[in-house]
């Protein structure tokens, strides 16, 4: 290890520098898109985005390819506000990035989302959708895990569509509720539906989900599709729909709403036991009004009381345990103590949630109209797809497939690919004719830029050599 003096590390000078502007356009502050550069190239994405838009004949200079290119750009940045692009509108690297010479104003953008119609959206979709199952084919994954639940996106606003519903964070805001559909292995959102506020979780389910694993299937061929999902998803229809499917499923019951369950569990005295805080007991069960029965699996898990008042720290105070009971409908043939972490997999769905709306501003309704804003969520969708997909594409994976089916890669966020890649400065010159990108020899910075590139494009580094 090299130690350095006092004198080597310190300094004496406070001197504020003089602050000069330049527009001379070689200067920019996000040196990291040319991996994404290279990526989009790799994938061919400006294509594939005109593609969702070509059935719009539109005359303006900026078409709806380019401008939702913009805009998972925008996301990828960490902007969220539309205004955020006056920001970087003359960045050499981005308008690279996007093949333009000049960024449209913030109220071109809004007047393009305006334009965006069902067709469009659906294309957009399917894009992602695709995207994702080449993924998985190229993996040879032979189980895949599709994991369904809703998440708010609220507003002060009044944009087509929304509505007051129940939203336990801005009550009485208007909101959408989307119902999205997430692979657990890739951490990758698969597919939305798109609704409005007020509606219950299950409202158009079934039909999703049957779209979503038909899709699926379409691409992927012979695997097995499993999924899971809370209370609010029990129902026949919905188990009906992941029979006819052939997929596997578990599902959380509000057993606390049927007398039946709840007298089960409490005459029930011999429990078996999973491990040293879970026990189980199962039985075939069906409601009523069900044409078929499924395996229903009793659980309780020992937790430590909580005591009121004072505590005397200096004696000995024995812990008193209770049990927390739920129960899990599933037509999974494996053990209870399968089915139960699989079922217990399904909080890594609430991580991708968190960090797309922290990083990806999924939750921002940036428009008054409904196609607008679910293109913009597509795009924020799509945005966190990407650098996921970045790092399968230049990575391998971590782990096999697990009992709670978690992701195969150990993934940075969006917002750590951010602060370490994207957010470089740098200088965009052509020495003897040559375009050069030149940055900071921070090593671990180079070290890291030179690995996704060699991985994405190996001639891009051979040039730069």
């Amino acid at each position: 290890m090299v130690k350095f003096s006092r004198a080597d590390t310190r300094s004496s000078i406070h001197k504020i520098p003089e602050i000069q502007f330049t527009d001379d356009g070689h200067l920019t502050s996000y040196s990291g898109l040319a991996i994404f550069q290279a990526f989009f190239k790799t994938i061919d994405l400006k294509v594939k985005l005109r593609r969702c838009f070509g059935h719009l004949r539109s005359h303006a200079i900026y078409d709806l390819g380019s401008v939702t290119l913009l805009l998972i750009t925008h996301v990828l940045l960490g902007f969220r506000r539309l205004r955020g692009l006056d920001y970087y509108r003359d960045d050499p690297m981005v308008l690279r990035l996007l093949g333009l010479r000049r960024l449209p104003d913030v109220a071109t953008v809004s007047r393009a989302l305006s334009e965006v119609d069902g067709k469009g959206i659906g294309s957009l979709r399917t894009m992602m959708r695709t995207m994702v199952t080449d993924r998985l084919r190229a993996e040879g994954l032979r189980r895949v895990t599709l994991d369904f639940d809703g998440s708010v996106q609220s507003t002060t606003g009044h944009a087509e569509g929304t509505a007051v519903g129940f939203n336990k964070v801005k009550k009485g805001a208007r909101s959408y509720y989307p119902l999205f559909c997430t692979v657990a292995q890739t951490g990758q959102f698969f597919d939305l539906h798109h609704r409005p506020g007020n509606v219950h979780d299950s409202k158009g389910a079934a039909e999703f989900m049957m779209e979503c694993f038909v899709a699926a299937l379409s691409d992927l061929g012979k695997v097995q599709l499993e999924s899971r999902f809370d209370s609010a998803f029990y129902n026949d229809t919905i188990f009906d729909a992941m029979e006819t499917a052939g997929a596997e499923f578990a599902c959380s019951v509000p057993f606390q709403r049927f007398p039946q369950m709840k007298t089960l569990i409490e005459r029930r005295k011999r429990w078996t036991r999973i491990d040293d805080e879970w026990a189980y007991f199962e039985k075939a069960h069906k409601a009523e009004c069900w044409d078929r029965e499924y395996r229903f699996i009793f659980l309780r898990a020992r937790r430590a009381r909580r005591h009121k008042g004072p505590l005397q720290l200096d004696l000995f105070e024995p812990k008193d345990f209770q049990y927390e009971y739920k129960v899990v409908a599933t037509n999974k043939r494996g053990s209870a103590k399968a089915v139960l972490h699989f079922h217990n997999g399904r909080g890594s769905q609430e991580k991708i949630f968190g960090e797309a709306k922290q990083h990806a501003a999924l939750d921002l309704i940036p428009t008054r109209t409904r196609h607008g804003n679910q293109a913009y969520t597509l795009c924020a969708m799509l945005a966190h797809n990407l650098a996921r997909e970045l790092q399968m594409r230049t990575g391998r994976a971590e782990r096999g497939t697990t009992s709670k089916r978690q992701a195969l890669w150990q993934f940075l966020e969006l917002g750590t690919l951010r602060q370490r890649l994207i957010h470089r400065a740098g200088m965009l010159l052509r020495p003897q004719g040559r375009l050069t990108l030149r940055m900071s020899t921070n090593e671990a910075i180079k070290t890291e830029i030179l690995s996704y590139l060699e991985a994405l494009a190996p001639a891009v580094v051979h040039d730069a050599a």
